[in-house]
């Protein structure tokens, strides 16, 4: 296949598609890779080092969509700014799409016959691990917000021995103990927090406390707590209820609060009221990992931060674009890895029988084909 990696147009996006070592891989395995010029600039890779690596540099971005069997990217291309329209049609593109908010994005697609892969759709089984970006990104984001919680925390992390005394360790609540979570109370306990974290599927307790960990949740059943795929489900209103009540008595104990509860396709669930804030300690700090689908806490502002009731808020997005080289590195290998499963002798091979192909493809000969985003 001849393979695309476009430099990003979003803003304060650092992350590159593939990085020299995937392409290195990639064209030992018989493709062709073209990276528009300046693409790794951002995460700290240079044209010279995609050219040893195999690359040809393209400055033009026309030139290098319209001679591209698949084009790869992080974030997804935008309408406005012509990247929809200089993909070649027929072509493929594998990305990060948002589709389920990106109705006027998958229409644009479809109208140009372009077969998209979203890389937020990689079904949860066990041959798709290697390709799960979603899981590669919250590992960043989940270690990025401690350090974020740390430098805007008045207060030391761990317990000090000191000639004026005892310094009591910090206190750390994580809401949420997916990927993202699990980082966040494994970096919280490096730098030596006292942790506790929330979740409502009580199969993640024993991770909890693996970590040293205390686990705080509900008393649900399995069924009742989480979907096929893993996720959270959304809670029923008296769930709901019980859930808010029983992190508002752990937040007024904890210095700092990582909150990373999220449903696919669906706005984040508010875990934080402005009466819980009001209630915790000044001087606290949450950091709302999920700000971008609406945030789990009600003051939180998308991109900014702010203090509240003494409380600091911090709504920072997009955290994986902020460790831009490492970010890189698992992405590229998770788009590789995909890349590798799609092609077939002559090109892409599209089997729609195969679970990840048509579990990730959302666009094809002129359709949106993922039954999840049709209706």
């Amino acid at each position: 296949m001849k393979i695309a990696v476009a430099k990003e147009t979003a803003p304060d996006e650092t992350r590159v598609a593939l990085i020299p070592d995937t392409v290195k891989l990639l064209v030992a395995e018989g493709h062709q890779v073209a990276v528009e010029a300046g693409a790794g600039a951002g995460a700290y890779f240079n044209d010279g080092d995609f050219s040893a690596a195999g690359a040809a540099i393209e400055p033009s971005r026309d030139a290098l969509y319209q001679g591209a069997d698949v084009v790869v990217k992080v974030q997804k291309p935008s309408i406005a700014g012509g990247e929809v329209a200089a993909l070649r049609e027929g072509s493929a593109l594998v990305s990060f799409l948002q589709p389920h908010s990106s109705g006027d994005l998958l229409k644009a697609l479809s109208q140009r016959q372009v077969t998209a892969f979203a890389m937020e759709m990689i079904p949860r089984i066990a041959r798709a691990q290697i390709m799960d970006a979603l899981t590669s990104m919250a590992t960043v984001s989940g270690y990025k917000a401690v350090l974020l919680a740390a430098e805007a925390l008045p207060k030391f992390f761990p317990m000090f021995m000191t000639a004026a005394g005892t310094i009591a360790p910090a206190r750390a609540f994580i809401l949420g103990a997916g990927v993202a979570g699990l980082q966040a109370i494994a970096t919280a306990r490096r730098l030596g927090a006292v942790v506790e974290a929330f979740d409502t599927r009580p199969v993640v307790k024993e991770q909890v406390e693996s970590l040293g960990a205390r686990f705080v949740g509900l008393e649900l059943t399995q069924e009742e707590a989480q979907d096929a795929g893993g996720y959270a489900k959304e809670l029923t209103q008296e769930q709901h209820d019980k859930e808010v009540a029983l992190i508002a008595e752990h937040l007024k104990r904890a210095d700092i609060v990582v909150t990373t509860a999220q449903i696919p396709g669906k706005p984040a669930p508010i875990l934080i009221t402005e009466e819980m804030v009001r209630a915790m300690k000044p001087g606290s700090v949450i950091v709302d990992l999920a700000v971008d689908t609406g945030g789990n806490c009600a003051l939180a502002e998308p991109g900014s931060t702010v203090v509240k009731h003494g409380v600091t808020i911090i709504g920072r997005t997009n955290l994986a674009a902020s460790m831009p080289i490492h970010a890189s590195q698992m992405y590229s290998r998770n788009v590789a890895n995909l890349l590798l499963h799609l092609a077939g002798e002559d090109g892409l091979h599209i089997d729609l029988e195969d679970a990840i192909t048509s579990g990730t493809m959302v666009t094809h000969r002129g359709g949106i084909t993922h039954p999840a985003l049709k209706g």
